[in-house]
């Protein structure tokens, strides 16, 4: 299959070389297009008031891939990739493996996720690949993972395309509890503001987001009990797969706000 692969943590980061280099070896034809610095919670943002830059790079992956060093963000990656660097368009875009996991409403600012999203915005299917642990550097479960869902994607595609956002727990494989079709669970976070002062005099913040709960907010689901959320899966240790979408419409807002009785004013 001919796959794209970009992330957020940069060209250098452990875990896009394992992705990359475990799917080339398995005879995928791969190409990295990812930022050249690290552009973690970058969200979906883009690059529009100066250029943007891509290097070829050599030194890094198997000698089949084709890389490229991006300036800009990882959604700036792909959407460069799809429209200046690749001949053609690729069955799949996959961005990852990130370091730390990406659950719940953490999805909203990562550019892991952006950057898959971007995929599926013209089309493509896209997964985001997590390795939940900001230390564990055992990349080889997520890598087998991922080589056994594109042989089975290759045997039968998706219906239509969708984005799959993976996250694997950091232990080993024989201790993963099983694969889990998971909701989009809640996580809250303080946020805290440590103020600095910088060698001139002037003050400066540093945020640092504190986790105080990851809620299960079953009563504001329209999914049954029987799907749990990523947020509670992973902490079993289950591999979680949760489908997204870009259409962030609330449907059932919609139908709270047709019987809510409220006459909006006729602009007319």
């Amino acid at each position: 299959m001919k796959l794209l692969v970009s992330n957020d943590d940069g060209i250098f980061a452990p875990g896009i070389q394992n992705l990359a280099n475990g799917l080339a070896a398995a005879g995928h034809a791969v190409t990295v297009v990812c930022p050249d610095r690290e552009r973690s919670a970058t969200g979906h943002s883009l690059t529009l008031h100066k250029p943007i830059r891509a290097e070829k790079i050599t030194s890094i992956f198997d000698r089949s891939i084709q890389a490229w060093a991006c300036s800009g963000t990882p959604s700036d990656c792909v959407k460069l990739a799809l429209g200046a660097i690749l001949d053609s368009k690729p069955d799949i875009v996959l961005s990852g493996i990130n370091q730390g996991s990406n659950l719940g409403t953490d999805i909203l600012y990562s550019g892991t996720v952006s950057a898959a999203m971007e995929g599926l915005i013209e089309g493509i299917p896209s997964i985001a690949l997590s390795l939940a642990s900001f230390s564990s550097r055992n990349f080889q479960p997520t890598v087998l993972f991922t080589q056994k869902l594109l042989d089975h994607f290759d045997r039968s595609p998706f219906f239509e395309a969708m984005l799959l956002n993976i996250n694997i727990p950091a232990v080993n494989w024989e201790e993963i509890a099983g694969v889990r079709l998971t909701r989009q669970g809640i996580r809250r976070y303080c946020d805290l503001f440590e103020k600095r002062i910088d060698p001139r005099g002037k003050t400066y913040y540093w945020l640092a987001g504190e986790l105080l709960e990851e809620i299960d907010q079953r009563e504001l689901s329209n999914f049954p009990d029987s799907i749990p959320t990523d947020v509670q899966a992973i902490r079993e240790n289950y591999i979680t797969v949760t489908p997204l979408q870009y259409d962030l419409t609330s449907h059932q807002g919609l139908h709270h706000l047709q019987e809510w009785g409220f006459q909006f004013p006729d602009c007319q």
